[in-house]
């Protein structure tokens, strides 16, 4: 057996450990979803139904006296989050049971419709981290954006001759054969809900999309080992890293990450977050952006270049994670600026990102 072989066995054995590990089995209870709504002026955590009903947490919680539960609702996400395996997640397993037996004929005054709603960011990260290039036809389009010529035997997303470890933050194998994982701080202020327009900065004419998997973390996480990688997921959720593809006009210090990812409306998020027991397998999702209809990405999350456990792993060695960060896990081929000839954002377009088992990620673009 050669040794790049048995590093790729034993990378999908670590893999198959993580996935099997650290999270409550999802066994024949109903799933769910969890967002951050309003209704009447009110900001509420709900629990999301068949993508069609939406439980007012705190309003049910009250409401609901069998089964008896001394827990508390969230106050927000992020307390959720905090309280989800210390009584929470069993009280919300409760509710959805008590939601569900009830007559459909019953209107129970907690529960709501979707489009009777406001769609709100599910939450309000204190940082996100996005990986820059994770998929190796991202690679090869990306190539081709900045007018790189690679030979034609090269390897999109192979390590480039002389990449070494980058010291106490990403230890390379010996046979490791992919560049090393490449991460940028995307501001929060770009945050915005489904359904809210994209905003196409005044004068600025090359916008484009990156339909991404969000993965959402549970818990304060540093130098997190691969093993354990699993523990510190709380479940995925979606953004969409519009990126301004202009550049800066001239070329000092290369890329100029603040203006080409951080426009205000530059990070769609959600709608919602699916708790990690609901997803079996991340690195097995289907993966489908449309732009008007058309499709313009269609992947599936088996492609990463590195794996979302890996890139806590990586993230958690540079800074230390808090509960509620967003990594954001990179995008597949065929975002609009690798198309001959380009397609860019324009005013009245329509941006749908959908991973399935996830969601779908819904919002109209509108010029300045």
């Amino acid at each position: 057996m050669t040794a790049s072989l048995f590093q790729r066995l034993l990378t999908l054995f670590v893999i198959g450990v993580l996935l099997g590990q650290g999270a409550p089995a999802a066994t024949a209870q109903a799933t769910y979803k969890l967002g951050t709504f309003e209704r009447n002026g009110k900001s509420f955590v709900g629990v999301v139904l068949r993508d069609q009903l939406v439980i007012d947490l705190a309003a049910a919680n009250t409401a609901i006296k069998k089964p008896a539960s001394t827990v508390k609702a969230p106050t927000d996400m992020l307390d959720l989050i905090t309280r989800y395996n210390s009584g929470l997640r069993s009280r919300i397993v409760d509710i959805v049971a008590v939601v569900n037996a009830a007559p459909a004929t019953q209107k129970l005054a907690y529960v709501h419709t979707l489009k009777d709603v406001r769609v709100r960011p599910p939450l309000q990260p204190s940082k996100m981290l996005n990986t820059a290039i994770n998929y190796r036809a991202h690679a090869a389009e990306s190539n081709s954006m900045r007018n790189i010529t690679v030979s034609a035997d090269s390897v999109p997303g192979a390590a480039p001759a002389g990449t070494k470890s980058a010291t106490a933050i990403w230890e390379r194998a010996a046979d490791d054969e992919r560049w090393n994982p490449y991460m940028f701080l995307k501001s929060t202020s770009a945050i915005i809900a489904e359904g809210e327009p994209i905003l196409l900065p005044v004068g600025r004419k090359m916008i484009d999309w990156e339909c991404e998997l969000g993965v959402v973390i549970s818990q304060k996480a540093s130098r997190v080992p691969l093993a354990q990688a699993t523990d510190y997921i709380f479940g995925y959720t979606l953004q969409n890293d519009v990126s301004d593809r202009e550049g800066r006009g001239d070329t000092r210090y290369g890329s100029d990450w603040l203006m080409g990812k951080s426009h205000d409306t530059f990070a769609p998020l959600g709608p919602f977050i699916v708790p990690k027991e609901f997803v079996p397998n991340p690195q097995n999702l289907p993966i489908r952006f449309t732009l008007n209809n058309e499709v313009m990405q269609e992947d599936n999350t088996s492609l990463m270049i590195h794996t979302v456990f890996e890139q806590v792993v990586y993230a958690s060695n540079i800074l230390t994670l808090q509960t509620g960060d967003v990594i954001a896990t990179g995008t597949p081929g065929g975002v609009g600026g690798g198309r001959k000839p380009p397609i860019y954002f324009k005013d009245g377009d329509k941006s749908i990102c959908t991973y399935e088992g996830i969601g779908t990620l819904t919002n109209p673009v509108k010029a300045l």
